[in-house]
């Protein structure tokens, strides 16, 4: 198969799909005009997201965490993307530069019931914590099969502060799959030994969406890709060919029109599939409006990946990640400010400046809340007199200790005053304040406990010329939610289909090394 005579259509227009593209052309010398991608909304990035203005409040979905001891195809793809801000750099020597420059160290990872930061040089566990972990993280897949994590760890051990800080940085809950606990603790185990600084953090210049997928975006238009966006693709058709499936035809919609269009996919061609959204769904609230509580039916975006699979087991389950909204749901929220006073205040009590604590995290929240204060600015064209911060919770559907019903039910305004109560911050704080919620019911659906074969691979064996690649895509060893796990998949589903005979980068195995082990193991004894 010979690239520059393929045409690729690409389903989707988050991280995967724009890896998926960058890597065509770069590695697999496919030019730009020969690929398309289909969104359907009006901007890239997927949950990449970041937008809004000074004016009427900023917004961000989520945070991704990012480090430079793993991410191993996420920065060998950045190291060719040029930077948007400065000349002659790319996005990786930026982003190394600048965390260079700011360092993370937190000295209030968390905070009790009494404003008290606690000291998380232990990580609070007992013998009988210590055993049960090490039994997890050495049990094999086959064995932890489609067990939660409280099906191996007792009670006791979400009591520790190990877990209310490992938790809220990756975002876990005691029922998701022990499989994926598993893969993190071995794929971050240099974390686990400063979990309680976060000094392995690495962060963008801006958001990620300014910093990483609009310089992608850039330069895939200066190589010719095309992007359909306001396009929602509503069918693949699909034949079979001497045993294998073969995608024929994509349908889609158009935003603000009422015909469906369907362009012919040709012999050659190839098709690339995000199959699933952790942020499919999500809906924005306002200072003085909850978020409206959507679901899968009311967005569509599983739909067609639930339609593709029925019949067909090598594409996946569906049902297995998005059946269950309370076990998957947490809610955000963004806070613009337009004084320094909130920043000021929690510099004096966190010791930390903005850009170097990280999560700051309310063990005794109901919520259980954290708040992050990113190095300013964090929009690319944010004026200098305004200041953004975030936050989430991974309780929305609890009565808060403030504010007497769910953080889900909350105006933006209500959320500031449970922040002010677990602080003790005069409300008069968040005066000028604009905090803009986010309700994301899909936010953990891929840490959902899971059986073999309810991920398709990213080229079914099935497959001709479909690929799969999204956080719910079957690869060993690495981890979802994460911005590497997009990328990886991307990359593999382009050698394979574009037949490339060149190394993907391999996953850095700090877990076999002595020294790491010998860390961990100090660190679970304190």
């Amino acid at each position: 198969m010979t690239a520059k005579h393929n045409k690729a259509y690409l389903v989707g227009g988050g991280i995967g799909s724009l890896a998926a593209a960058a890597f065509m052309i770069r590695d697999g010398g496919m030019p730009g005009e020969s690929i398309t991608i289909y969104e359907a909304l009006p901007v890239l990035g997927g949950s990449l997201d970041g937008s809004g203005n000074h004016v009427d409040g900023y917004t961000l979905r989520g945070d991704r965490m990012l480090t430079t001891d793993n991410y191993e195809c996420t920065w060998g793809l950045f190291k060719s993307i040029p930077s948007l801000v400065n000349p002659g750099k790319t996005v990786f020597d930026e982003t190394v530069e600048f965390n260079k420059q700011i360092k993370a160290h937190s000295q209030a990872r968390l905070v009790d019931r009494d404003r008290a930061i606690i000291d998380v040089t232990s990580m609070g566990f007992t013998m009988t914590d210590r055993m049960e972990l090490l039994k997890l993280m050495t049990a094999s897949e086959p064995k932890l099969g489609k067990d939660s994590i409280t099906d191996w760890l007792s009670p006791e051990f979400f009591r520790t502060k190990f877990w209310y800080m490992w938790a809220t940085t990756f975002a876990f809950q005691p029922w998701h799959s022990a499989v994926e606990f598993k893969r993190y603790l071995h794929r971050f185990i240099k974390e686990f030994s400063r979990i309680e600084t976060l000094a392995g953090v690495k962060r963008t210049v801006y958001n990620q969406y300014d910093s990483l997928v609009r310089p992608l975006e850039a330069w895939l238009l200066e190589k010719g890709v095309n992007f359909q966006k306001g396009c929602f693709v509503t069918d693949f058709d699909l034949v079979s060919d001497d045993g294998k499936v073969v995608v024929r035809g994509i349908t889609f919609e158009r935003t603000g029109e009422a015909e469906t269009e369907t362009v012919a996919v040709g012999p050659d061609d190839l098709v690339f599939f995000q199959n699933g959204s952790m942020t499919d769904a999500s809906s924005f609230g306002s200072t003085t409006q909850a978020p409206d509580q959507m679901t899968k039916q009311d967005s569509r975006g599983w739909a067609l990946w639930e339609k593709l699979a029925e019949g067909r087991p090598e594409f996946g389950k569906p049902a297995a990640f998005n059946s269950s909204i309370p076990e998957s749901c947490w809610e955000s929220f963004t806070v613009t400010l337009r004084d320094t006073a909130f920043f000021d205040k929690m510099e004096t009590f966190s010791g930390n400046k903005a850009g170097t604590g990280g999560l700051v995290t309310f063990k005794d929240s109901k919520w259980l809340m954290s708040v992050v204060l990113a190095h300013q600015p964090h929009f690319i064209h944010q004026p200098e007199n305004i200041q953004v911060f975030w936050g989430y919770a991974l309780h929305p559907d609890r009565i808060g200790d403030f504010v007497a019903k769910p953080m889900s039910d909350c105006t933006g305004a209500e959320i500031l005053q449970e922040l002010c109560g677990h602080l003790n911050f005069d409300r008069k704080t968040f005066a000028t304040a604009t905090c803009i919620p986010c309700r994301l019911p899909y936010i953990t659906s891929m840490f959902m406990p899971r059986a073999q074969g309810d991920r398709p691979l990213p080229v079914p064996k099935c497959s001709r010329n479909l690929a799969f690649v999204s956080q719910f895509v079957e690869i060993p060893e690495d981890v979802v939610f994460t911005v590497e796990y997009s990328v990886r998949v991307a990359q593999m589903a382009v050698y394979e289909l574009l037949n490339i005979d060149g190394e993907i980068p391999p996953i850095l195995h700090h877990d076999r090394s002595l020294e790491v082990n010998f860390e961990a193991a100090v660190k679970a004894f304190k």
